[in-house]
């Protein structure tokens, strides 16, 4: 009898790989268009990445303000 738990985790891995393997041959198929997408992308993707680092050390800031005025007290 198969235990089903190690087929689905199999099956899983079977289908990952094929997946990749068509990602693959997508890629070399549209290298061209990739490229576009990625130049268009690349924009939005450095201004959320800023943002997100602002908004950490911002929040940063404002624990360590927030620890010392613990301390103090």
């Amino acid at each position: 009898m198969v235990n089903s738990k190690a087929m689905s985790k199999y099956l899983g891995i079977v289908v990952g790989a094929i997946v990749i393997l068509l990602g693959l041959q997508g890629l070399c198929g549209w290298w061209a268009d990739f490229l576009t997408v990625l130049k268009g992308s690349l924009p939005v993707i450095f201004i959320l990445g800023g943002a997100i680092a602002v908004i950490a050390g911002i929040s940063e800031i404002k624990d360590e303000l927030s620890s010392k005025r613990d301390i103090k007290k």
